[in-house]
This record gives structure tokens, sequence and C-alpha cells, in this order.
């Protein structure tokens, strides 16, 4: 899965709204990897309006900083439960 920033690098100079194939266009001409291609010809084809709707729209990993072990986990062991002060001693 591509990551935000390489999909936005390879839509420099792309002159919005644009339509689905012309961002995909654009990305093929400047060397775009095949990660980045592939996110893009997912998109739903629309106009987009900017490059930070492509990359909303675009099946990109948002925090590729965050290890996968730790997106999986269950909500519930990422935050313990807490308990107010007043109710601690109910």
């Amino acid at each position: 899965m591509a990551s935000r920033t390489p999909v936005l690098r390879y839509l420099s100079g792309l002159d919005y709204p644009a339509a689905k194939d012309a961002v995909v266009r654009q990305a093929e001409r400047l060397g775009a990897p095949p990660e980045v291609l592939r996110a893009l010809r997912a998109l739903p084809p629309v106009d987009y309006a900017d490059d930070a709707q492509v990359a909303r729209s675009a099946a990109v990993e948002a925090a590729p900083e965050i290890s996968t072990a730790r997106r999986t986990r269950p909500a519930e062991t990422r935050h313990p439960r807490r308990l107010a002060q007043h109710l601690r001693s109910i």
C-alpha cells in the first residue's frame, strides 16, 4: 500500500479540477512506482478539486510509521479502561 507523501509527490504540476484519468496519467508521466499507480487506479471516477482530495480518496496508508501490529490491536488494549477519581470509591 502506498503512503500519502509519495502519492502527492507524483501529482505535482497537475491542474485541478482533474478527472481520475488525468491524475493517473500525471503519475505515470512522472514515473510513479507500481504501488502509487495501483492506489490511483483504484480512485472513484470523479473530478478531484485538489491533491488532498485525491489522497483522501486513494487507497493510501495514512500513517506508515505506525506498525501493522499496533494498528490491528483491539481498541481496548490501546487505551486502558480508566475510572474517574470520584467513581473509584463506589
